[in-house]
């Protein structure tokens, strides 16, 4: 007697090629949404932000924490958190919206800035946090020569790196509007030697 045993079905070279190709796309996909609204990597090309980051060091960006921008629109997705001064932030550089920036966030919409004696006032108070009083900021730029003091405008922020000698940032060219702050740098991620936590 026979048994129902069937030869196992051999699949077409058209469905291999059909799956392979379901797959790549769910993959493109997924990445695009990932990078869109989760996480994007960014290569650092300068040293404005020495030491905290490197020529060369490639860092993961949090975008969902500020609430990512939903493309070709003004809208954002719910955020994790606000920003926090002392954040190191990427952004979209406001006089050339092709390129990306990294800067530290100094100061809120509203607060006076002030560069005195290589030291950041903000309303008339010294930043004492770590991450700003290790360094020495210079008066340059039109908006910090010394002795004037410059209010942010509302929805705008002002944001310096951590090399003041050799960055051009909101001394120069003044305010990073909040919607084009795209997230907040977490990780160094590449040379093996340099990962860690951006803090």
């Amino acid at each position: 007697m026979k048994t129902g045993n069937r030869e196992p079905t051999v699949l077409s070279k058209k469905s291999v090629l059909r799956e392979w190709l379901e797959a790549a796309l769910v993959a493109l996909v997924l990445a695009g949404f990932i990078r869109t609204f989760v996480v994007q990597a960014f290569k650092i090309p300068s040293g404005s932000m020495r030491t905290t980051l490197l020529e060369g060091d490639l860092i993961l960006v949090n975008k969902f924490i500020y609430g990512a921008k939903v493309p070709f629109t003004d809208l954002r997705l719910p955020k994790a958190r606000g920003l926090n001064r002392g954040d190191v932030v990427v952004f979209i550089y406001p006089e050339d919206r092709t390129k990306d920036f990294i800067k530290r966030l100094v100061a809120f919409p509203g607060e006076t800035v002030e560069i005195k004696n290589g030291t950041i006032y903000i309303n008339n108070k010294p930043l004492l946090d770590p991450v700003f009083n290790q360094k020495f900021y210079y008066n340059r730029g039109d908006l910090a020569q010394e002795g004037s003091k410059i209010t942010v405008p509302a929805g705008d922020y002002f944001v310096l790196g951590d090399n003041s000698a050799s960055s051009k940032d909101s001394r120069y060219w003044g305010f990073v509007p909040g919607r084009n702050i795209l997230g907040k740098a977490m990780i160094i991620y590449w040379p093996p030697q340099r990962i860690r936590i951006i803090k």
